[in-house]
């Protein structure tokens, strides 16, 4: 039997990307920007964890008043989707924070490196919300179904 042997094609020259001044300031801008984000998004979850741990305690005030709005639904419960909304917002603004430093770094110290690094770290940023976005598309579509097939069984 006879073996091939994969070629690879000779080149010679090296294909290469060229960042202008134009592309860098653009590049330093949108670390700014994301910096900027990141960092509201941190603040976000400390706020959504502190609402989770407070929350027990002012639905159990309401309680006592007579003004409970979430009958039937525990407050740990609650707290627990809080939580676990910060621990999901957590992640996004890591990964901007990531990449306004790492794209920081390579404009400023024109380091390739780091704008391969930002790059990436970009690209898991976008690659979450894409998945959270087919996530929560197909919840919709599945409760859109359980409200026909409710409604079905209503008017039978």
């Amino acid at each position: 039997m006879e073996e091939f042997e994969e070629t690879k094609p000779d080149h010679t020259e090296v294909e290469t990307l060229i960042v202008t001044e134009d592309i860098r300031s653009h590049i330093y801008e949108t670390a700014k920007w994301a910096k900027f984000l990141s960092i509201v998004g941190f603040v976000g979850c400390v706020i959504l964890i502190i609402i989770a741990l407070c929350l027990p305690m002012i639905l159990s005030a309401m309680t006592t008043m007579g003004k409970n709005p979430m009958m039937g639904v525990t407050s740990s419960a609650i707290s627990a989707v809080y939580i676990i909304f910060a621990l999901m917002y957590f992640y996004p603004s890591l990964m901007l924070f990531k990449y306004a430093n790492s794209a920081k770094k390579a404009v400023l110290f024109m380091e390739q490196e780091s704008l391969g690094e930002a790059f990436s770290k970009m690209k898991s940023f976008f690659k979450f919300f894409g998945i959270l976005t087919i996530a929560i598309l197909g919840l919709y579509a599945v409760i859109f179904l359980l409200s026909i097939v409710t409604a079905i069984g209503a008017a039978s």
